[in-house]
């Protein structure tokens, strides 16, 4: 098993490196993790290969340099060839309000991260799968978006319009990749335990921690599962949302408690 994961030094991409180490535990596991924080990324490479004895490869960047990645890529293909799974797993949330002209940068940055840097992980990976001389799967790319994708949520425009983005683009990916035979999930999460959702001051239904998650989103991912929501019930939730008139919508959204506009060390 080969994985690339982007955000893994901490939250959903940390847990799922983890995940992948337990279920393919071994010298035959190749994982490369991908993130801002060389620190975070050396601790979480030397649990990885002690506990579960798989090999690492460690990649500080930031996802929106898509030189870096480019190199990141080169050197996994080089150590490991072309991938089995690649996810897109680094992403960022900030309360943003648009008449606010300070919160430009913040608007800017949410859209790079969490969709550029999509753009970025893939791209520098699709021609080595596409010469995979395996037959039936070449691969598979893998986007983590959101619930918050599917309607916009009041006083979290930049993060709400980031996630609808990834959402479409994914589609989009998904049917360019099919005569390649290149596989596309879509993973849109509802609440998940991480540092970006521990300063909210409202209620998250159906909060899970980052590793019960994570086993979700590897099955999700092991059954090629094309878009899924989890957990299952905000996907009931979801399904929902979609078809809630947009009157309707507006008014059970008015009294909604904004994210908190707090400075975080990539703006």
């Amino acid at each position: 098993m080969k994985v690339f994961i982007t955000g893994a030094s901490s939250g959903v991409g940390a847990a799922l490196a983890t995940e992948y180490a337990k279920r393919y535990p071994g010298s035959r596991t190749f994982i490369g993790l991908a993130s801002r924080s060389s620190e975070r990324l050396q601790e979480l490479k030397n649990r990885l290969q002690i506990t579960y004895k798989v090999q690492c490869a460690i990649y500080p960047l930031d996802v929106r340099d898509s030189t870096a990645l480019s190199n990141a890529a080169k050197d996994f293909i080089l150590q490991s060839g072309a991938p089995d799974v690649v996810i897109a797993s680094a992403g960022v949330s900030r309360g943003t309000l648009t008449e606010l002209f300070e919160d430009n940068a913040a608007f800017q940055a949410v859209l790079d991260i969490n969709l550029m840097g999509m753009v970025n992980t893939f791209r520098p990976f699709i021609s080595a799968m596409r010469n995979n001389p395996i037959q039936q799967c070449r691969g598979q790319l893998v986007g983590i978006a959101s619930v918050a994708g599917i309607r916009g949520l009041p006083g979290a425009g930049a993060y709400s319009a980031s996630k609808a983005a990834v959402i479409a683009y994914l589609e989009s990916l998904r049917v360019e990749m099919a005569a390649s035979k290149i596989f596309v999930t879509t993973i849109a999460p509802g609440y998940i335990r991480t540092p970006m959702t521990n300063v909210n001051q409202y209620k998250m239904p159906f909060l899970l921690d980052a590793d019960v998650a994570a086993k979700s989103f590897v099955t999700a991912i092991e059954h090629k599962r094309r878009f899924v929501v989890i957990p299952w019930q905000m996907g009931l939730l979801a399904r929902i949302m979609r078809f809630i008139p947009p009157i309707a919508w507006d008014f059970a959204m008015k009294k909604t408690p904004y994210k908190k506009r707090l400075y975080w060390d990539w703006l």
